[in-house]
């Protein structure tokens, strides 16, 4: 069956009369940083403003021109103050405050920062999609999401009133993350007015997520601790965990020492910042996180106010530095999870067996 836009807008977001959506982009900083999908998601994105306009005429609510800014060069940064809306110079935020619906197709992910407007007006939603491609209408946006958000259902009921998850990877490493005082949410592609819980979801939808403690309560230190290994060129690199920080890189190439820069920039980025299980069907893995972590198992580095964790932009050096940063194991990534067990306090969930799911 064809791709029907439309449809995907009214089901996932159930627009209503007297609603103000905006539809919104980044834009490279110099040519050099541009590429061909970027360029094309940007023409994407006046498409979906356009397919909202349409769909307001007949329901009844407001869209607005499309909205650019400038690329913040890191996923999770901060927005810029200002952008551009209709040729005209506008104030990022208060743009985004004046609206109730926020669809953000991006280079870099405003996930975090969308997630900050829903802490200041609670009419207000968005959906974040950086690194979304057209191709994807073929695979996880093809999505049931009816089917998504039963596993992701499934999977949040697993995870309820966890201690831990203990993930063993297929290269014979062990990581331990602490669940304690953390409660797990679900991204299933449903986003209605007036949602409850979480108002910012991802395009292609389908995961339910958890923030490790963190450590924040005096005297309780986090559990969180082992080895976490990942294969980029064909390079193996370990990151030693311990009380949910990565305290050492180890490898020898030219990866380990990129993320050993990363870390060494800026400490707040050493936090184990989430983890997470993706569950759309439909999701393929070609390389691109936003479609890759829908596929499996991830957990990601850096902030994690914006999903019920505690280290925010003030935990950074500079506003520059502020990264959120997801590592994929779904099948067909060169490493993947040979086990995961969720521990609770009366029963022990085997989640994943040699990187398929044992729950559904």
């Amino acid at each position: 069956m064809a791709f029907d836009l439309p449809k995907l807008l009214e089901s996932v977001f159930e627009p209503e009369e007297g609603e103000t959506v905006v539809v919104a982009c980044d834009r490279p900083r110099t040519p050099a940083e541009d590429n061909p999908q970027w360029a094309d998601r940007r023409v994407w994105a006046e498409e979906w403003r356009e397919a909202f306009a349409a769909l307001g005429q007949r329901r009844g609510f407001r869209t607005l021109p499309l909205l650019t800014y400038p690329a913040t060069g890191a996923n999770g940064a901060p927005l810029p103050q200002e952008g551009e809306l209709g040729g005209k110079t506008v104030e990022l935020e208060a743009v985004l405050v004046e609206s109730t619906l926020a669809v953000f197709l991006t280079e870099y992910s405003a996930t975090a920062p969308l997630d900050a407007i829903t802490r200041k007006k609670r009419d207000f939603r968005a959906a974040s999609l950086p690194g979304v491609e057209r191709r994807m209408t073929e695979s996880a946006l093809a999505a049931d999401f009816r089917e998504v958000a039963r596993r992701c259902q499934i999977l949040a009921q697993a995870l309820a009133e966890a201690e831990s998850l203990e993930v063993h990877f297929s290269t014979g490493h062990t990581c331990l993350f602490d669940l304690r005082f953390r409660r797990p949410e679900v991204d299933d592609g449903y986003l209605p007015r007036g949602k409850e819980g979480d108002r910012v979801i991802n395009l292609p939808s389908g995961e339910t997520f958890i923030v490790p403690y963190e450590g924040e309560r005096p005297g309780i230190p986090s559990r969180t601790a082992g080895e976490i290994p990942w294969v980029e060129a064909g390079e193996t690199v370990v990151f030693h965990i311990a009380e949910n920080q990565v305290v050492q890189v180890q490898g020898q190439g030219p990866v380990a020492a990129r993320f050993r820069e990363v870390f060494a920039t800026d400490p707040a980025r050493c936090n184990v910042a989430e983890v997470a299980f993706g569950c759309n069907p439909m999701a393929r893995v070609t390389g691109n996180v936003l479609e890759d972590e829908k596929a499996g198992f991830h957990w990601a580095y850096g902030r994690s106010d914006h999903l019920g964790g505690t280290v925010g932009v003030p935990a950074f050096r500079f506003p520059q530095t502020v990264v959120h940063q997801d590592l994929v194991y779904a099948p067909g990534n060169p490493v993947s999870v040979r086990l995961a067990v969720v521990h609770k306090a009366t029963e022990s969930v085997k989640v994943m067996e040699n990187g398929r799911y044992l729950v559904f």
